[in-house]
């Protein structure tokens, strides 16, 4: 392990939190690139920079002005994870005070966004910047990349991607800023989960063309926790029909897209499959150590059933035969991240995290999908 890399928090949520968590896990790595160490935390709330400053003994800053810490010298990197709607303003910040960043998806609360940060990148092309997702690192995922990479599944005939929870099933859960647009964005669903529905698709390098996508907003007020209901004016599911393009085989497939918040017997579950003339593959986070395979034997589509265990793309000191989970997944994530920032070759395509021009097409896909739905028509990409 070469250095030490020392990083500021803007943003201590939930996300943030499970950062700290990876880090302290970086032990576990059985060829680590570069520790993560946590030296800085800002956030408006001062529990949580407690929080930061109890369990990251590292931390020798602690302020609620991201500013503050964008002008410590002794900051190397950055994870940003606010609302979308400052995504804008302290990533661009973030470089132009020579960090590297982590950033949290969307990138951007929408497009115009997204290219000024791409622009601010521009004008700094030194700086090492990906957007954070973890689901492409569960080991049944990194298996389905490397068949993608590989050409297995021949000529694709449909790929299926989607993110579904049910945490707003609940008409009662008091509103927050991802159920208003003014923060979230006018994406809604789209923007807060597309980019985990997007992530594989897009590191196959599959090119989306157009979109036809139908919004919901199913719960248009939630209590507003003083007593009364405010406006929830956001899109609580969306599906979303896109006509891709296969570059190795200038083939076009039909890609369908669900990024539901409202979705009746789910949890919290990532899904992907890729049906294609010679092979097929589909894995869920709700069997996150199964995958389900097929290839074509003799005129027969026999399902094989593949358990995996800790076979993970970045070696850890966890037996193989042990399941795998979303924490894993992060400090994965994490690694690729570090591993990638250190000039570390990646094994694979889908080794590495999203990059901003990943995310500037995911942005692409989304406002069309906005468009498609406001038109009731077909958009280009």
């Amino acid at each position: 392990m070469s250095q030490r890399v020392r990083f500021g928090i803007i943003g201590g949520g939930l996300m943030g939190r499970g950062f700290a968590a990876a880090t302290a896990r970086w032990p576990e790595l059985a060829d680590p690139p570069a520790r993560p160490e946590i030296v800085a935390i800002c956030d408006k709330s001062e529990p949580i920079r407690a929080w930061f400053e109890t369990h990251c003994p590292g931390v020798r800053q602690s302020t609620g002005d991201y500013r503050e810490l964008l002008a410590n010298d002794d900051i190397d990197a950055v994870y940003i994870a606010v609302p979308h709607n400052l995504h804008e303003e302290i990533y661009v910040a973030a470089l132009e005070a020579g960090k590297d960043l982590m950033g949290e998806k969307p990138f951007g609360i929408d497009l115009p966004a997204n290219e000024r940060i791409l622009q601010a990148l521009r004008r700094h092309p030194g700086r090492f910047v990906r957007c954070a997702s973890e689901f492409p690192f569960f080991p049944g995922l990194q298996l389905i990349g490397r068949m993608i990479e590989n050409g297995e599944f021949g000529r694709i005939i449909e790929v299926e991607s989607a993110f579904l929870h049910s945490s707003d099933l609940d008409v009662d859960k008091p509103i927050n800023w991802k159920r208003r647009a003014e923060t979230c964005g006018e994406y809604g669903c789209l923007g807060d989960l597309g980019m985990h529905a997007c992530h594989m698709p897009l590191r196959a390098q599959w090119r989306p063309l157009n979109a036809r996508a139908i919004l919901s907003n199913l719960v248009p007020t939630r209590p507003d926790g003083r007593g009364g209901r405010a406006p929830c004016d956001t899109w609580d599911n969306g599906t979303v029909l896109i006509e891709a393009l296969d570059p190795r085989t200038e083939e076009r497939f039909p890609w369908l897209m669900r990024t539901h918040r409202i979705a009746p017997g789910e949890k919290n579950s990532w899904n992907f499959a890729v049906h294609g003339t010679k092979a097929s593959a589909r894995f869920s986070t709700k069997q996150a150590n199964t995958i389900e395979l097929m290839e074509l034997r003799d005129g027969r589509q026999p399902w094989l059933y593949l358990d995996l265990g800790h076979e993970t793309t970045y070696p850890t000191i966890t037996g193989g035969i042990f399941e795998f989970g979303f924490n894993d997944a992060m400090l994965q994530m994490w690694t690729a991240f570090m591993h990638e920032r250190e000039g570390r070759p990646l094994a694979h395509r889908f080794a590495g995290c999203i990059t901003a021009e990943d995310a500037h097409l995911h942005h692409r896909i989304l406002t069309a999908a906005l468009r498609s739905h406001e038109t009731a028509a077909t958009v280009e990409i």
